[in-house]
Protein backbone atom coordinates (compact mmCIF):
# COMPACT_ATOMS: atom_id res chain seq x y z
CA UNK A 1 0.00 0.00 0.00
CA UNK A 2 2.79 2.31 0.75
CA UNK A 3 4.19 1.64 -2.68
CA UNK A 4 0.92 2.36 -4.42
CA UNK A 5 0.42 5.57 -2.38
CA UNK A 6 3.86 6.75 -3.40
CA UNK A 7 3.16 5.96 -7.06
CA UNK A 8 -0.19 7.75 -6.91
CA UNK A 9 1.43 10.81 -5.38
CA UNK A 10 4.10 10.85 -8.09
CA UNK A 11 1.43 10.52 -10.79
CA UNK A 12 -0.63 13.32 -9.25
CA UNK A 13 2.47 15.50 -9.05
CA UNK A 14 3.39 14.79 -12.66
CA UNK A 15 -0.17 15.36 -13.88
CA UNK A 16 -0.38 18.74 -12.16
CA UNK A 17 3.12 19.81 -13.23
CA UNK A 18 1.87 21.17 -16.55
CA UNK A 19 -0.42 23.53 -14.62
CA UNK A 20 2.48 25.13 -12.73
CA UNK A 21 3.97 28.09 -14.53
CA UNK A 22 7.74 28.26 -14.64
CA UNK A 23 9.13 31.73 -14.40
CA UNK A 24 11.68 32.62 -17.08
CA UNK A 25 12.61 35.90 -15.42
CA UNK A 26 12.95 37.33 -11.96
CA UNK A 27 12.76 40.98 -10.98
CA UNK A 28 15.15 42.10 -8.27
CA UNK A 29 15.57 45.53 -6.73
CA UNK A 30 19.21 46.71 -6.81
CA UNK A 31 20.73 49.51 -4.82
CA UNK A 32 23.06 52.29 -5.91
CA UNK A 33 25.17 54.69 -3.88
CA UNK A 34 27.33 57.70 -4.62
CA UNK A 35 29.24 60.09 -2.46
CA UNK A 36 30.04 63.67 -3.38
CA UNK A 37 33.47 64.64 -2.09
CA UNK A 38 34.86 68.06 -1.34
CA UNK A 39 35.82 69.94 -4.48
CA UNK A 40 39.48 70.58 -5.19
CA UNK A 41 40.44 74.19 -4.53
CA UNK A 42 43.66 76.12 -5.05
CA UNK A 43 44.70 79.52 -3.74
CA UNK A 44 47.86 81.40 -4.68
CA UNK A 45 49.57 82.25 -1.39
CA UNK A 46 52.80 83.70 -2.86
CA UNK A 47 53.53 85.11 -6.30
CA UNK A 48 56.47 83.95 -8.37
CA UNK A 49 58.94 86.82 -7.92
CA UNK A 50 62.37 86.88 -9.58
CA UNK A 51 63.29 90.04 -7.64
CA UNK A 52 65.49 92.81 -8.96
CA UNK A 53 68.42 92.28 -11.33
CA UNK A 54 70.45 94.00 -14.06
CA UNK A 55 70.96 92.29 -17.41
CA UNK A 56 74.31 93.17 -18.98
CA UNK A 57 75.40 93.20 -22.65
CA UNK A 58 74.14 89.69 -23.51
CA UNK A 59 71.55 88.91 -20.84
CA UNK A 60 71.08 85.46 -19.37
CA UNK A 61 68.71 83.44 -17.23
CA UNK A 62 67.37 83.59 -13.68
CA UNK A 63 66.56 80.13 -12.35
CA UNK A 64 64.13 79.96 -9.43
CA UNK A 65 63.79 76.57 -7.74
CA UNK A 66 60.46 75.56 -6.18
CA UNK A 67 62.17 75.95 -2.79
CA UNK A 68 62.94 79.62 -3.57
CA UNK A 69 66.68 79.45 -4.38
CA UNK A 70 67.66 81.90 -7.14
CA UNK A 71 70.64 81.42 -9.47
CA UNK A 72 71.73 83.32 -12.55
CA UNK A 73 73.53 82.31 -15.72
CA UNK A 74 75.04 84.50 -18.40
CA UNK A 75 75.55 88.22 -17.78
CA UNK A 76 73.03 89.09 -15.08
CA UNK A 77 73.80 90.92 -11.86
CA UNK A 78 71.51 89.93 -8.99
CA UNK A 79 70.33 92.53 -6.50
CA UNK A 80 69.85 91.73 -2.83
CA UNK A 81 66.10 92.21 -3.25
CA UNK A 82 63.36 89.88 -2.15
CA UNK A 83 62.58 86.95 -4.44
CA UNK A 84 60.49 83.82 -3.97
CA UNK A 85 58.94 80.82 -5.65
CA UNK A 86 55.20 80.73 -6.15
CA UNK A 87 53.14 78.93 -3.54
CA UNK A 88 49.66 77.45 -3.86
CA UNK A 89 47.49 76.07 -1.05
CA UNK A 90 45.47 73.09 -2.30
CA UNK A 91 42.46 71.71 -0.40
CA UNK A 92 40.22 68.77 -1.14
CA UNK A 93 39.29 65.29 0.00
CA UNK A 94 42.10 63.67 2.01
CA UNK A 95 43.48 60.45 0.56
CA UNK A 96 42.38 61.30 -2.99
CA UNK A 97 44.88 61.51 -5.86
CA UNK A 98 45.36 64.80 -7.69
CA UNK A 99 47.65 66.01 -10.44
CA UNK A 100 49.56 69.18 -11.28
CA UNK A 101 49.83 70.48 -14.84
CA UNK A 102 52.35 73.29 -15.30
CA UNK A 103 52.52 75.64 -18.30
CA UNK A 104 53.91 73.63 -21.23
CA UNK A 105 55.39 76.55 -23.13
CA UNK A 106 56.93 79.92 -22.50
CA UNK A 107 54.97 82.57 -20.65
CA UNK A 108 55.55 86.20 -21.61
CA UNK A 109 56.10 89.04 -19.17
CA UNK A 110 55.60 92.59 -20.50
CA UNK A 111 57.30 95.78 -19.30
CA UNK A 112 54.59 98.01 -17.80
CA UNK A 113 56.19 101.13 -19.40
CA UNK A 114 56.82 99.84 -22.93
CA UNK A 115 56.25 96.74 -25.06
CA UNK A 116 59.52 94.93 -24.22
CA UNK A 117 59.10 91.33 -23.08
CA UNK A 118 60.84 88.50 -21.25
CA UNK A 119 59.96 84.81 -21.30
CA UNK A 120 59.52 82.31 -18.50
CA UNK A 121 60.37 78.68 -19.34
CA UNK A 122 61.20 75.37 -17.65
CA UNK A 123 58.44 75.30 -15.06
CA UNK A 124 59.03 73.06 -12.02
CA UNK A 125 57.07 72.23 -8.90
CA UNK A 126 57.33 70.50 -5.55
CA UNK A 127 55.64 68.04 -5.48
CA UNK A 128 56.58 67.22 -9.06
CA UNK A 129 53.98 67.77 -11.78
CA UNK A 130 51.98 64.88 -13.10
CA UNK A 131 49.49 62.43 -11.69
CA UNK A 132 49.41 60.54 -8.46
CA UNK A 133 49.86 63.06 -5.67
CA UNK A 134 47.83 62.02 -2.63
CA UNK A 135 46.18 64.73 -0.57
CA UNK A 136 47.39 64.00 2.95
CA UNK A 137 45.27 63.61 6.08
CA UNK A 138 43.44 66.88 6.64
CA UNK A 139 42.96 67.40 2.89
CA UNK A 140 45.53 70.14 2.25
CA UNK A 141 48.82 70.38 0.40
CA UNK A 142 51.22 73.23 -0.36
CA UNK A 143 52.56 73.23 -3.92
CA UNK A 144 55.68 75.31 -4.65
CA UNK A 145 56.44 76.45 -8.20
CA UNK A 146 59.65 77.68 -9.78
CA UNK A 147 60.74 78.51 -13.33
CA UNK A 148 63.47 80.09 -15.44
CA UNK A 149 63.29 83.72 -16.56
CA UNK A 150 65.07 84.46 -19.84
CA UNK A 151 66.33 88.07 -19.96
CA UNK A 152 67.92 89.74 -22.95
CA UNK A 153 70.45 92.57 -22.90
CA UNK A 154 69.76 95.92 -21.22
CA UNK A 155 68.58 97.14 -24.65
CA UNK A 156 66.20 94.17 -25.04
CA UNK A 157 64.97 94.47 -21.46
CA UNK A 158 65.27 98.06 -20.28
CA UNK A 159 64.62 99.24 -16.75
CA UNK A 160 61.05 98.74 -15.57
CA UNK A 161 58.65 96.33 -13.97
CA UNK A 162 57.66 93.29 -16.00
CA UNK A 163 54.43 91.46 -15.22
CA UNK A 164 52.52 88.50 -16.56
CA UNK A 165 50.18 85.68 -15.67
CA UNK A 166 50.28 81.93 -16.12
CA UNK A 167 47.92 79.02 -15.63
CA UNK A 168 48.49 75.93 -13.52
CA UNK A 169 45.89 73.20 -13.39
CA UNK A 170 45.22 71.09 -10.30
CA UNK A 171 42.77 68.25 -10.86
CA UNK A 172 41.51 65.08 -9.24
CA UNK A 173 42.70 61.93 -11.04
Amino acid sequence: MKKSTAIIMILVALSTFHWIKLQAQVRVIGHVTAEVIESLNATETAQLNFGRFAPQFSGGQLIMTPQGALMSTGNIILSSSTHNAASFFITGESGVLFSITLPNGPVTMINTQNSKTMSIINWTSDPKPGMGIILPEGGSQVVLVGATLVAGSMYDNPVGIYTGTYAITFSYN
